[in-house]
């Protein structure tokens, strides 16, 4: 039997010893293989972490504003540890064409403007999300994917904004064929 669990996201959200972590996921010698996911598909964590092993209840709330491709704005609460295209899926925010290709880092759909406050301190980009911007209508030098932007308490109160137009390099490559 395996379990697959984004440690990073436990660790971040919970704060938490690796051994405490794994404990608590029932690992115990020889009995589960743990799965290490590598850092660029941190987009599939939230999904993998599910409720079911973490009581959302106690994981801190972050209040973050989307301004959508019409100017209008949401303001949601959302937990640590989800990454913003999760955010918008999940409270279904009205934002069309979002996350098309769901966090596989194959679409650009997910691309957010942020303030450049707050983009200075978010984690680096991984290579694949560079190639995927590269390509996205819009980008700015505060640009990023929401699929790889995991929501943290010092985002309380942030503002991210839509670019106007969206476009799906899945889309895009099937044409070209």
């Amino acid at each position: 039997m395996s379990k697959r669990v984004c440690l990073q996201s436990i660790l971040s959200v919970q704060k938490t010893c690796l051994w405490g972590v794994l404990s608590g996921l029932g690992f115990q010698s020889g009995t589960h293989q743990l799965h290490l996911l590598p850092r660029r598909q941190i987009s599939r964590c939230s999904q993998l972490f599910n409720a079911s092993q973490h009581n959302s209840s106690t994981t801190p709330k972050v209040l973050v504003h989307f301004v959508n491709q019409d100017g209008v704005k949401s303001s949601v609460t959302v937990s640590e540890g989800e990454t913003l295209l999760d955010v918008v899926i999940n409270k279904n925010l009205d934002i069309s064409g979002f996350g098309a290709c769901e966090g596989t880092l194959a679409c650009s759909t997910c691309h957010l403007v942020f303030e450049e406050d707050v983009f200075d301190r978010l984690e680096p980009m991984v290579d694949e999300e560079v190639d995927m911007l590269d390509l996205a209508y819009g980008v700015t030098k505060t640009s990023r994917l929401g699929c790889q932007v995991t929501v943290e308490g010092w985002m309380d109160g942030m503002t991210v904004y839509v670019p106007q137009d969206v476009k799906d390099q899945r889309e895009i490559s099937k044409g070209s064929k």
